[in-house]
This record gives structure tokens, sequence and C-alpha cells, in this order.
């Protein structure tokens, strides 16, 4: 889904990273530019994040870009920051920059994160807990199992339990498809009652809308609690350019349940991002003062009280 906000401009790799300007050389920023992947979580968390930078005094920009472009601009200093730096999906990607000192990890922005096969209540409360499990009951799943798009990671792991045999798994079948195609599927099949099984994760809109529980991994299988982090990466010199933005940086961690109903507006319900953003950051200006301890606007007061300000 596009990002929508008048402030994004969607831009080719080539050109962006061309087009964007070089690092600022005075000791506080005036516009912080934020690399944002078309993912909802990440679009609205950035979303907060610069509506905040703006009541704070700051000019913002968001660039929707791919992962890749986003931690080359991140490494060059041409950007100041990714809020999507998935571990361990992305550490490959990450690392090396880290150790290169080039990026910073500046905060795990969301903690806990899972994903692995999901059951809906109902099924897990006739018995079904485990991937184990799942077989004895093979005939009313249909040796079934309902997966993403082809070539992600989860869907390998679950090739490879199924060729494997792992967790009895061995004639059962993946159907891999796009996500929205997935969870239509598995919507109207939960709306008949019906037992299935499929790719979930968190934080996401699934776990507003559908009454899921995630089940226990078995035989190391790797397709159950798959445990996630995801990183805020900034340059390394974020602090020294701007130690205000830093801070703020390292202390912008999402509560999953808080990101769970920021994609169920901004993805399920469609509403735009800004919107979504502008009327939870009021509402929740005690988990905004977390963020914004010991920072200071540009024009030198406390950030939070620029913040509430700028919206009240």
């Amino acid at each position: 889904m596009p990002i929508s906000h008048c402030r994004r401009h969607l831009l080719g790799a080539t050109l962006a990273l061309t087009s964007l300007a070089a690092p600022l050389a005075q000791a506080d920023l005036e516009e912080v530019r934020f690399g944002v992947p078309p993912w909802p979580g990440v679009t609205v968390k950035s979303e907060v994040a610069a509506q905040l930078l703006e009541a704070m005094g700051y000019e913002t920009r968001q660039e929707e870009l791919a992962v890749s472009v986003i931690l080359n601009g991140v490494a060059e200093g041409d950007l100041d920051a990714y809020l999507g730096g998935w571990y361990p999906v992305q550490t490959d990607m990450v690392e090396p920059l880290v150790a290169d000192g080039k990026v910073e990890k500046a905060a795990a922005n969301i903690q806990g994160a899972v994903s692995g096969l999901v059951v809906p209540r109902y099924v897990y409360e006739a018995g079904v807990e485990s991937v184990a499990d799942l077989n004895a009951h093979r005939e009313r799943f249909d040796a079934t199992i309902l997966g993403i798009e082809a070539g992600t990671g989860i869907n390998t792991a679950l090739n490879a339990a199924i060729d494997e045999n792992l967790a009895d798994l061995g004639d059962w079948k993946l159907r891999e498809s796009s996500t929205a195609a997935m969870l239509a599927q598995a919507e109207q099949k939960m709306r008949d009652g019906q037992w299935v099984t499929f790719v979930g994760w968190e934080p996401h809109w699934m776990n507003v809308s559908f009454d899921l529980v995630y089940l226990e991994d078995a035989d190391d299988a790797g397709v159950a609690q798959i445990e996630s982090t995801v990183w805020t990466v900034v340059p390394s010199d974020l602090k020294e350019r701007d130690g205000d933005v830093h801070r703020f940086m390292t202390q912008y961690v999402v509560d999953t349940a808080d990101q769970n109903d920021w994609v169920h507006a901004y993805s399920y319900e469609e509403r735009p991002a800004d919107e979504v953003a502008s009327e939870w950051i009021p509402a929740h200006y005690d988990t905004v003062a977390t963020w914004l301890e010991g920072v200071e606007a540009r024009d030198g007061r406390p950030a939070i009280e620029a913040v509430k300000a700028h919206f009240d």
C-alpha cells in the first residue's frame, strides 16, 4: 500500500540516493530523513516519530525505498533513521555495517516480535497446541498449511520441515500465496468455523482482527515460536550531529500491542498513516513522555512540552 503523506516522495533507488542532501555539518539537524520500506508497521512507526520530531521543531522527510538502498543511505549519511531492522532476517545486512563503524543499532524498537504457525483459538482449545499436534488432525486441516509469498524465510523453513518429515509433516503441503490472499482464505475458513493453520506474525493487524494462538515448535523444525527483534538503525555519527534526535531514537521503543493497533488502523481499516499517528499521539502522552525523557526541542523546551503544545 502506498505511503499516504504529502511529505513523502516515492523515488527510484538510484535517483533517491543521488538527490538526497549531503550529510549535515552543523551540530543540530534541521531535517530528519527516514528510510521507509513499504511495510505497514514501519510506515506508521516512522510517521509517529516524524510527527513528534516536527512538533519539536524539525523538518522531516520519509523516503520509500528498498531495504538495501535504505541501509546504504544510512551508512553513507544520506538518511538519518531506519526503523525496520528486523532480526534475524536482516542480520547479515546490518551487522557488517555495524562492524565497519558506519551505522549504530540505536534501540530495539520492537521487542518480542514473534512469527510462526498459528491456529484459531477454537482449534487450540480442541487440543492443537503444538506443531506436533497437527498431523493427528490432518484430515480436518486437509493436510495443508497456508503460507505467504514464495521465497520468504518462514516458507523456506516450512518446506524444509516437510521435506525432512519434522513433526510428522512429511505428507503435508504448503500453499504459497500473497499475504493478502492467505489472510482472506484463512478469514473465510474461520468465519465458517473450519480448522486452519497458517503463517502468522506479530506485530500485524491479524492479531487484532482474529483470535489466534501461536503454536509451540516441535522437533526443532523452526516453523513456530520464531522470536524476532526490530532495530532502529542510524548513522554512527548521529549522536555527534544531534544529541537530542539520537536520544529520542534510543528511547523510541514501541509496545507490540500499540503497533498491532497502528497496523490494524492503517492496513486493515485503510486509514492514512498521518491520521493514525496524529490521533494516537495526544491520546498516549504517558508513553510519548518516556520516549522524550531528557530530550529537548529545537527551541530549548523539554520535548514533551513542545509536543503537547503542538497537538493540544
